[in-house]
């Protein structure tokens, strides 16, 4: 019931429990935007206790300005560390912004013990097998079932998903996503900063290998095809998926952690069923259209992400940085 990995020498060796390096591993293969990656984790004594902070000098400024989306790559995190403290079989105990320090979004202990859910297993499980995916999707559709059981794993996080099949709401959402994702493509300074998350440690280029309008929802233009007026070569507007908007009550930063808990959750259930999910969070960057969505698509409710699920045989992995690279064991680093 373990994550497959193995735990580096070096980083035994800098003090970090076991336990520790457990956790840290397991937040780590959370999604963020672009692969971002805007975390660092503490180890609270020796595999006492765990926190999540936010990383802001790896927040992406111009796609991110509010830190919204860094948070709830936080929170999705958390809900990974969650997970990560079942498999050593007890039940975590999570306090959300904890203190006087803005940065820490988390501190998660452990609670008393008792062994893993068969679900709980599921989801640990699911954790090195969760890829984000871009462009088309397979022809198999997801059964209505599956999306009915995302939904209601969101709904315990405290969070709603809400599958997008009227006609005449599908069409809104394609319409804002289209506009969000032509204002980006003109700005200079935001596309220069889409075009930097692509290499060996953001986005792989390989996961970029599909022109971004090769769907019913506009994608990220990573590698410049729409700019330089290249024409997809192919289009699969019958591949584009199961549209989703997940959405809360309120709009506070303990909402966004909560709503990447959620997020994750699905995410991970998703994933155990050999179903991923592609995001299109652009209209969410953009005042204006999230204001539309919230009014006219999700009942006044705050959108928080907007992504398809669909089945791929194609997998593209995103690698992670090294442990050392975002665990501390005496306190976190001055400058970060």
């Amino acid at each position: 019931m373990s994550l497959s990995y193995e735990i580096p020498d070096h980083a035994s060796r800098a003090g970090h429990g076991h336990a520790a390096l457990h956790l840290a591993r397991a937040a780590s293969l959370a999604p963020s935007p672009h692969n971002s990656q805007p975390w660092l984790f503490a180890e609270e004594g020796h595999d006492h206790g765990f926190e999540v902070h936010l990383h802001g000098g790896r927040r992406m400024i111009l796609t991110d300005p509010g830190g919204r989306e860094a948070l709830i790559a936080c929170g999705a995190a958390v809900f990974n560390v969650r997970m990560a403290v079942r498999q050593l079989g007890f039940r975590p105990t999570v306090e959300l912004l904890p203190g006087e320090n803005s940065r820490c979004m988390a501190h998660v202990g452990y609670g008393v013990h008792a062994p893993a859910t068969p679900e709980e297993a599921l989801l640990a499980r699911a954790m090195p097998h969760r890829h984000t995916h871009r462009g088309p999707f397979g022809p198999d559709l997801v059964p209505d079932t599956l999306l009915d059981e995302l939904c209601d794993h969101a709904r315990v996080e405290g969070a709603e998903l809400r599958i997008i099949d009227e006609s005449e709401k599908l069409r809104l959402l394609v319409d804002l996503v289209r506009t969000a994702e032509a204002l980006h493509r003109e700005h200079p300074r935001h596309a220069a900063e889409i075009l930097r998350s692509v290499g060996p440690d953001g986005v792989p280029v390989e996961a970029c290998r599909h022109h971004p309008d090769a769907t019913l929802l506009a994608g990220r233009d990573y590698l410049g095809y729409a700019r330089y007026w290249v024409r997809p070569s192919r289009r699969w507007t019958g591949r584009t998926g199961a549209v989703a908007v997940l959405t809360t009550l309120h709009d506070t930063r303990a909402d966004w952690l909560r709503s990447g808990q959620a997020l994750q959750r699905a995410l991970l259930h998703a994933a155990a069923h050999d179903v991923k999910a592609a995001f299109h969070t652009q209209p969410l960057e953009v005042p204006a259209l999230r204001a539309e969505i919230r009014t006219h698509l999700v009942g006044g409710t705050f959108p928080q992400v907007v992504l398809r699920f669909g089945r791929s045989t194609h997998t593209c992995c995103t690698r992670r940085r090294p442990l050392t690279a975002v665990l501390a064991h005496d306190g976190l680093p001055d400058r970060w």
